[in-house]
């Protein structure tokens, strides 16, 4: 079972050596918690098919074990060859848990690709009934003046159009009851002044999930997003200084970022028969109170 006590969580080590975004599990210090051992499911997505993009680690990867266990087939999206062993090591995971699970390199900025991987999930596993999009890239800059033209189309790209894309690829197959997460984050709601376009994307995918659930409500489909706070995963050594990894989520209640698996079972609830009333909402784990 998890621990209940939020102050006994580790906080950034050594803090891991520089890495390219958006970097690997393996070289972090200490190691991120993804429920690997902690996590027990009790059937809450029994037989659903699931895509989660940016699922080999962090965030993604600790969602992907908590569905499997909850009974769900899992297909993971990554972005590149340096990214292969973690989507493995998610998938070895989710087999251990009893469950089907794909692996599938793409890059959610190309909407072709976006549509190749559902097109095989729902070929492969008969059905999609959960997205959660997932994948997210960001690098931080003191000043705006140093956020270049293609910094900035890679972050709108990754955050908001892949969503997109993903999102209209997967709804001609998701029936009623089916579920959209998106991943959020609190610079949406307080933004970060060295995150200015990755907090202006964070906040565009808040509106989509408003105006998307409105735009499907009719055909009993749900869409929900997760806000969380800090987050110890490899997108934080591989795009922030290290001076700001080692300070990284002290200023939460706890005093230190949340492990993944903290963050995974909102997504569990928000995919759930137990979030049935529940669309449009930004359901915002951040550790602390968040000016709105």
């Amino acid at each position: 079972m998890l621990d209940r006590n939020p102050m006994n969580g580790p906080g950034p080590g050594k803090a891991t050596p520089e890495q390219d975004p958006p970097g690997t599990e393996g070289q972090m210090d200490p190691k991120p918690d993804h429920g690997e051992e902690s996590y027990e499911g009790c059937g809450k997505l029994e037989g659903l098919a699931t895509i989660i993009t940016g699922g080999d680690s962090g965030i993604g990867r600790a969602v992907a074990i908590a569905f499997a266990r909850e009974g769900a087939d899992v297909a993971i999206g990554y972005f590149g060859d340096e990214e292969e062993k973690d989507a493995q090591e998610t998938r070895r995971w989710v087999e251990k848990a009893g469950r089907r699970c794909i692996t599938y390199q793409l890059d959610v900025r190309d909407s072709r690709e976006c549509d190749a991987f559902v097109a095989r999930v729902v070929t492969e596993f008969g059905r999609l009934d959960v997205l959660v999009n997932n994948a997210a890239y960001q690098m931080s800059q003191d000043g705006i003046e140093q956020i270049t033209d293609e910094q900035l189309e890679r972050t709108f790209r990754t955050n908001i159009f892949g969503y997109f894309y993903m999102a209209r690829a997967s709804l001609p197959h998701l029936k009623e009851g089916g579920v959209i997460l998106n991943t959020g984050s609190v610079t949406a709601f307080e933004g970060n002044p060295i995150l200015v376009d990755y907090s202006a994307t964070k906040g565009a995918i808040h509106t989509f999930t408003r105006a998307l659930a409105e735009n499907v409500k009719d055909r009993g489909i749900r869409v929900n997003c997760v806000a969380p706070g800090p987050v110890w995963t490899p997108l934080i050594p591989s795009t922030m200084p290290m001076d700001q990894v080692k300070q990284f989520g002290k200023d939460t209640y706890w005093g230190r970022p949340a492990q993944p698996i903290e963050i995974a079972t909102s997504y569990v609830f928000l995919a759930s028969a137990d979030a049935r009333y529940f669309s449009a909402e930004v359901l915002a784990p951040t550790g602390k109170t968040p000016s709105r």
